[in-house]
């Protein structure tokens, strides 16, 4: 995002990439939107640097040790402004000062961006699935952590419950995703589940955005999606924990999630042909499924 943020009362700000659930949205307390929107803003923007733009493997590492640099000075001097990141680390110093953010999930984000240049740069990918997981846990499970922190819901089924409903965001995405990013050459797929199906890293890019999809390809991908089902359910009851509106909200974060493995589904799993979307009437279901949790 590059909108600035006032200092010590950063507002929420639109958000201009496209999600499958609400961030920062009307549900979310009032005075929790600003500290969320300023936790996204960072992870976004991390996110973009490793991913976005035409710039090599080394300048993207070179500019996420900045932005790590520009975290570490944020945390000890609040009132300094990040002269390449202003608008993210304004926002963030005040939410970390305020709220006592753990800087250790802030630092786990920026690690997993580094992980994933590297990957896209060698073009290697995950051997199984802790391999892939032991990524989510750093890519995808600090940001769910972190709002907690913020809800002050500290106890340990909660977080194990929210590393269950991150992890499994962060794989719904690679699953839905494999079209755009096997012809950026990364890889999500774990190589001894594509083992298992007869196929290699080389045959599924060859099949992305093409039109062609084996059934071997279909099979893997439904498995993965089942996988990323069961784990998003496995964390569902945390809407119990998490009080008031915010609870509310994680209903339908989740619900998106699932949404997307419906209509993956519903295309007999070819994500290898196209990037499945959320649809208006989608968040109509996402709602009324909501109401049942």
């Amino acid at each position: 995002m590059k909108s600035p943020f006032a200092a010590a009362t950063a507002i929420a700000v639109p958000i201009e990439h496209y999600e499958n659930f609400p961030v920062a949205s009307f549900l979310c307390p009032a005075h929790l939107r600003a500290p969320i929107a300023a936790i996204y803003h960072f992870a976004r923007t991390a996110d973009d640097i490793a991913d976005e733009g035409d710039a090599s493997a080394q300048e993207r590492l070179a500019d996420l040790a900045a932005y790590r640099a520009d975290l570490h000075h944020a945390s000890t001097d609040a009132m300094s402004v990040s002269a390449r990141w202003p608008g993210v680390f304004t926002p963030l110093a005040a939410t970390i000062r305020q709220h006592q953010l753990p800087m250790q999930l802030l630092d786990d984000l920026i690690d997993a961006f580094v992980q994933d240049t590297r990957k896209s740069a060698d073009g290697s990918g995950y051997i199984n699935d802790a391999e892939l997981l032991d990524y989510c846990r750093r890519s995808a499970n600090p940001v769910g952590r972190l709002l907690l922190h913020l809800y002050g819901v500290t106890d340990d089924l909660a977080q194990h419950r929210s590393d269950a409903i991150c992890s499994a965001l962060q794989l719904i995405n690679f699953w839905q995703d494999l079209s755009v990013d096997l012809l950026r050459g990364r890889y999500y797929l774990p190589a001894d589940a594509c083992a298992q199906w007869g196929l290699t890293q080389a045959d599924l890019q060859a099949s992305a955005g093409t039109g062609l999809q084996s059934a071997n390809a279909t099979q893997l991908i439904a498995a993965r999606a089942h996988s990323a089902r069961s784990l998003m359910l496995l964390g569902s009851r945390l809407v119990h924990q998490v009080p008031g509106r915010a609870g509310w909200e994680l209903r339908l974060v989740i619900q998106g999630g699932l949404r997307i493995l419906d209509r993956m589904a519903a295309s007999n799993y070819a994500t290898l042909r196209e990037r499945p979307t959320l649809r208006k009437w989608d968040y109509t279901v996402m709602v009324w499924r909501a109401l049942w949790m």
